[in-house]
């Protein structure tokens, strides 16, 4: 007999965003299930923000001992244990699982019921069971599955075997010589970490590595991993995969100037991610939905009025803080009934290479066709104090400014360019203009600095104005 639920919400998933509504909304006392058929804290926790950021930690371990002559101390080799280092990452997730687990949600009052959901028809979900089917009838309900590894269709590669974010993290011995297939953020992150940590590495990127982000801000990134000995090959498009009799990989690659194989231990396939719709019964439910994901409007809203979308399942942009983004917007409006749209132009985004590149809205392309006439300040961290005192003066930033001084997007490419971009998606969510960030008054010696330098800029020509300086002139007479 079918166990039959009523709560007020039920959220399917339990990754970042599914975990933010179901707390919240049990914290103000309202009814809440909340489904998951795999493990909970996600993506994000399991195979994704939480190892890989814990991994490049570790690699910069392993830097700083390489290059520590800089500082008055010895460059040392640094003896690295793969195991310990997976052993790390385990660690980290074991220490951050709690806060996730279904104890603790149990716990805030959320019914947390594991298994796979299905939509029955437009108000009902059924998750079966072998102790019986569980059916949910909600008054309103919010998908957060997330998204899983896309795998490129390569002759050869699903015989050859390859990894996913979701399976790298299990090694424990280092790869010889990995191959990532995707020169996007996860591929340029991870070829960089595993590079630092004594792997052979070769990228291969159909296109232009980061093409998302300004060419300007990546090719400082993609040298900086180039002079640390990552091979990156741009415009080549992987056709054909091998497994040796040895054990090692073969990979035949298309390029601009002919044919080249490349030859490598391991595979990562990094190239993008395909929303989790599969197995929803998301038609039943008369939900519109593609491979990018689940058709909603800027309220999040799916065309089942009852039913909405958050996170990567989504379609938009696939980061963690979106899916808490959209949370919070998805809680104001099933709990206040206030209304609140998506504004993706105040979210940032954040590449962890080394250097680090961040951004905020409009890039300068961007901002050149949607606002005409736009103004470009820079600020290189070589003129930054703190940067010489880290021996981190790679890197500058580069704000893009519309009518009346009004910041439009900003672009950071650095040590630390992630950290700095919370102040600067704040500015724009407040619709600061240069002047605003003119006056305001940083610690001093920061890396925030630079940005201020950059404002500071778009005021240089006054000085040299004619007029001004006139005007500066004549008061000076009063003394």
């Amino acid at each position: 007999m079918a166990e039959i639920l009523t709560p007020d919400i039920c959220v399917i998933g339990a990754g970042s965003g599914g975990l933010t509504v179901a707390g919240t909304a049990a914290r103000f006392g309202v009814p809440v299930v909340l489904v998951e058929k795999g493990l909970m804290g996600g993506d994000c926790l399991n195979f994704g923000c939480v190892p890989s950021k814990a991994l490049i930690a570790a690699a910069k371990a392993a830097h700083r001992q390489r290059n520590a002559s800089g500082f008055g101390m010895a460059d040392v080799v640094p003896e690295i244990d793969f195991a310990r280092v997976h052993r790390h990452i385990r660690e980290v997730i074991g220490a951050i699982a709690p806060n996730d687990s279904a104890e603790r949600f149990t716990a805030l009052g959320v019914r947390v019921v594991a298994g796979e959901a299905r939509f029955r028809d437009a108000g009902t979900v059924v998750v079966p069971s072998e102790e019986g089917d569980c059916e949910i009838r909600a008054r309103r309900f919010v998908v957060a599955t997330g998204s899983s590894p896309s795998i490129p269709e390569i002759p050869g590669l699903d015989k050859a075997g390859y990894l996913t974010n979701e399976t790298i993290f299990d090694l424990t011995e280092r790869p010889g010589h990995l191959v990532v297939i995707g020169g996007g953020p996860l591929g340029m992150e991870l070829a960089g970490a595993y590079r630092r940590l004594g792997s052979d590495v070769t990228v291969l990127e159909a296109g232009r590595v980061l093409a998302r982000e300004d060419p300007e801000l990546a090719t400082v990134v993609r040298d900086a991993l180039r002079r640390e000995g990552v091979v990156i090959h741009e415009r080549a498009r992987a056709v054909d995969v091998e497994r040796k009799a040895d054990g090692s990989v073969r990979v035949t690659v298309k390029t601009e100037t002919g044919v080249l194989a490349v030859e490598g231990t391991h595979i990562l396939a990094a190239a993008g991610r395909t929303a989790n719709v599969e197995g929803l019964d998301l038609a039943k439910a008369g939900i519109a939905f593609d491979r990018s994901g689940i058709k909603v409007d800027r309220r999040l809203r799916s065309t089942n009025r009852h039913v909405y979308a958050i996170g990567d399942v989504a379609g938009g942009p696939q980061f963690t803080h979106v899916a808490n983004y959209h949370a919070g917007l998805v809680l104001r409006a099933l709990l206040f009934r206030l209304p609140a749209a998506e504004n993706l132009l105040v979210v940032p985004r954040v590449t962890y290479t080394d250097p680090e590149l961040a951004h905020v809205g409009l890039t300068e392309e961007e901002a050149r066709k949607a606002h005409g006439a736009v103004r470009v300040m820079k600020s290189p961290y070589a003129e930054n104090d703190r940067a010489w005192t880290e021996r981190q003066t790679e890197g500058f930033i580069k704000l893009v400014v519309g009518r009346r001084g009004r910041v439009l997007g900003v672009s950071i490419v650095g040590a630390g360019a992630g950290e700095m971009a919370g102040f600067w998606a704040l500015a724009l969510s407040k619709k600061m203009s240069v002047r605003d960030i003119a006056g305001h008054v940083a610690p001093y010696p920061t890396l925030e600095e630079i940005g201020k330098r950059a404002a500071l800029a778009y005021f240089s020509d006054a000085t040299r104005s004619g007029w001004v300086r006139w005007l500066v002139g004549f008061l000076r007479r009063f003394g």
